[in-house]
């Protein structure tokens, strides 16, 4: 995807914010909010520009939705090489632009395959989400290609992005939460049906109904869950 013009207009970056707050969070997921994202800031960059955006994670640094195979080559040689200006914008929570790669003297294995892929300036702006180390990176083939107005803009986007991909997290958690409560609900309601049929068959207590079934999973290495609603399903419990 290419840029709209030259330079950002006053109504460019306000209209991406626009979109932005326009998502309805309970029908988005991480990555459809973070392809939005990439695809907002190329509106508003210059011609022939390609955004990504890098998520460093459990150890792990990922191109989690990029414009372009220009972004995706350059986000993935930096992640290959273990540095390079967008995980330093991540880490860092500073601001990293390279203006002219043909004198840049920072990341000199990385600047080899950024001249090769057609590159010639860039922007890497932490994006400063709650509980996660990200950057918004945007690439362009022309030397000198951001103005301040872009800068501008690439920080604006980038803080409220971040503050989407918090409230994304944060609801990714919750239903994660409502997910893991349903599921241990029904796990109980399993267990709890199959120590009645236990009790009534044996004429046991409840407590003795449960050593049943941790007796059996450990002889069977079968979850106790597992073995209830198999004995709830079929009536079958091998003792």
């Amino acid at each position: 995807m290419t840029g709209s013009g030259d330079g950002p207009s006053t109504p460019g970056p306000r209209a991406a914010r626009d979109e932005l707050t326009r998502l309805v969070l309970a029908e988005e997921n991480l990555q459809s909010v973070l392809e939005r994202i990439v695809n907002l800031v190329t509106q508003v960059m210059p011609a022939g520009a390609e955004a990504s955006i890098t998520l460093m994670r459990d150890q792990q640094t990922t191109t989690a939705a990029f414009t372009g195979e220009l972004a995706l080559q350059l986000d993935e040689a930096q992640h290959g090489q273990g540095y390079g200006p967008c995980i330093d914008a991540a880490l860092s929570g500073q601001f990293v632009e390279i203006t002219d790669g043909r004198t840049e003297d920072r990341w000199p294995d990385y600047i080899t395959t950024f001249l090769r892929s057609g590159a010639l300036s860039s922007l890497a702006v932490p994006v400063p989400a709650v509980g996660l180390a990200a950057c918004l990176n945007v690439y362009s083939p022309a030397v000198g290609a951001f103005t301040d107005e872009h800068r501008h803009a690439a920080a604006e986007l980038a803080a409220y992005a971040a503050v989407v991909l918090t409230n994304v997290r944060t609801l990714q958690e919750a239903r994660d939460q409502a997910e893991n409560l349903r599921a241990a609900m029904a796990s109980r309601a399993a267990i709890e049906q199959a120590k009645g049929i236990l009790m009534e068959r044996y004429k046991v207590t409840a407590d003795e109904a449960f050593r049943l079934l941790t007796a059996v999973s450990m002889r069977t290495n079968r979850k106790v869950r597992d073995l209830a609603e198999h004995l709830v399903l079929t009536g079958e419990l091998e003792l």
